[in-house]
Formats: C-alpha cells, structure tokens, sequence
C-alpha cells in the first residue's frame, strides 16, 4: 500500500490512518509495535480528538501516569518504546501531525 506521506514521514491524510498505516509508519522508523507501544498510541490520538493537539510531553507523562500506571509514566519509558525522539515517532505512528517544537 501507498501512502501519501510528507517529506519527514508523516500522513498527508489524518483520514488515512488506521492501525494497518500504524504498522507500516513504525516499520519505516524500525519500531516494533508492542501492546505497550498501542497504550501510548491510543492515549496520544484520544487527546489529539478532545483538544486538536499533540499533547507536550509533561502533559502526555502525566496522562500515561494517570492511565497506565506509575511504572509506565516516565519519559525513559517512553523513550525506551520509541527511540530518542519519542515526540516525533509516537505522532508519526499515531497518524497525528507533527508536533511544534519537533526537530
């Protein structure tokens, strides 16, 4: 399957994503998607729906607390699912715009 993607390797199309575009958008970063992976995914595009932005990472930590538990509400948990850019991969994966402030 073809995606339109960006020059950085995110979703022209927000419409096109699905876990399927997830899957390939993870394999072009060489990311692995785990169960783990999909808790942090589904908590960024809910608050993507509720407040039309990606979530700064203080505010993201905080909800992974709150929703997952304290041993997975750390920014060295979610650098270790997704690499040393962990703001980019989870909304490149995610199917969500690149967040401000993103090299």
């Amino acid at each position: 399957m073809s995606l339109a993607l960006d020059k950085e390797g995110f979703l022209r199309h927000l419409s096109d994503w699905d876990k399927g575009v997830a899957d390939q958008l993870a394999d072009n970063a060489g990311i692995k998607l785990t169960e783990a992976h999909w808790e942090v995914i589904g908590l960024t595009r809910d608050y993507y729906q509720k407040h039309n932005i990606f979530p700064v990472n203080r505010v993201l930590i905080q909800r992974m607390r709150e929703e997952l538990g304290e041993d997975k509400g750390s920014s060295i948990y979610l650098m270790q699912l997704f690499t040393g850019k962990p703001r980019r991969f989870v909304a490149m994966i995610s199917g969500l715009p690149k967040p401000t402030n993103c090299d």
